[in-house]
């Protein structure tokens, strides 16, 4: 599928109109709800299938940010058989007690995943609690970057991101 035709598909589901504040504490008129996308099996597919070029040759682990890359790396990982870990923001006091769960990060090339970039904050602070854990991360992938260039927090973090669909995609 095309990615014009794609975008005009998300934009469909998921653009919404009003005043919001994003993670970044940025107010914006224009929202994509990404879940919308996400909770459509059958577009969530497609999406995905569209991202698999774009992993980065060598990737030997998809890892997830809480909450909204969680359905787009189990997608991900159906396309491409790579194993997934899921990402919190912080590991819980209980259980495993473990920050990712699923696939082991650690001595591995991982690709983060996310569905949304509007700074890459999130995308930053994950990184270095991974890299912490001994994962080796260079790149992440999304479905939008809401920017025309990769947000300055990715590059200074030494990342590269590649994404899917930026603003000039995502049309009525």
């Amino acid at each position: 599928m095309q990615l014009e035709e794609l975008g005009r598909r998300i934009y469909a589901t998921a653009h919404l109109t009003g005043e919001f504040v994003l993670r970044s504490g940025q107010t914006t008129t224009e929202y994509f709800d990404k879940y919308r996308f996400e909770a459509d099996p059958v577009l969530l597919d497609e999406v995905t299938a569209a991202m698999v070029p774009l992993i980065p040759e060598g990737a030997e682990v998809l890892a997830g940010l809480e909450m909204g890359g969680i359905p787009v790396v189990t997608a991900l990982g159906r396309h491409t058989g790579l194993p997934c870990a899921f990402v919190r923001k912080e590991a819980k006091t209980y259980g495993t007690r473990r920050l990712a769960e699923g696939a082991d990060i650690e001595g591995r090339r991982v690709t983060i995943v996310e569905d949304v970039v509007t700074t890459g904050g999130q995308i930053v602070l994950s990184t270095n609690d991974l890299r912490a854990l001994g994962a080796t991360i260079t790149d992440a992938l999304c479905v939008i970057n809401r920017n025309p260039t990769t947000p300055a927090p990715l590059t200074d973090a030494g990342l590269t991101l590649h994404a899917l669909l930026n603003p000039e995609h995502l049309t009525a």
